[in-house]
């Protein structure tokens, strides 16, 4: 028997303008812990690399949590992605936390 506890790892890929946006949408659906680091690459909306501060840069964003907020989570990313170039994804991990 494991004693690890079972959650869904989500990463969001994001504009940096949009941290705060992100922040208070997390603490809306009762997140309570995540990671952000300020991240670099190319995709379909261009380089992105960190150029000047605060400009042309990324963040992204990690955050365990249940299978049903994981759910709602990404349900509520979709509208970041009229105005913005967002990516998000989930996976299943086993770990020490809570």
């Amino acid at each position: 028997m494991s004693s690890l506890t079972p959650g869904m790892l989500v990463t969001v890929i994001g504009e940096t303008v949009l941290q705060d946006q992100l922040i208070q949408l997390f603490s809306k659906l009762g997140v309570s812990g995540y990671t952000i680091s300020p991240v670099q690459g190319a995709g379909s909306h261009g380089r992105r690399m960190s150029d000047i501060a605060g400009y042309n840069t990324n963040i992204e964003i990690k955050t365990i949590v249940s299978p049903e907020a994981s759910s709602q989570l990404l349900e509520h990313l979709k509208s970041f992605q009229e105005t913005h170039a967002v990516i998000a994804y989930r996976q299943s991990v086993e770990g020490l936390f809570d």
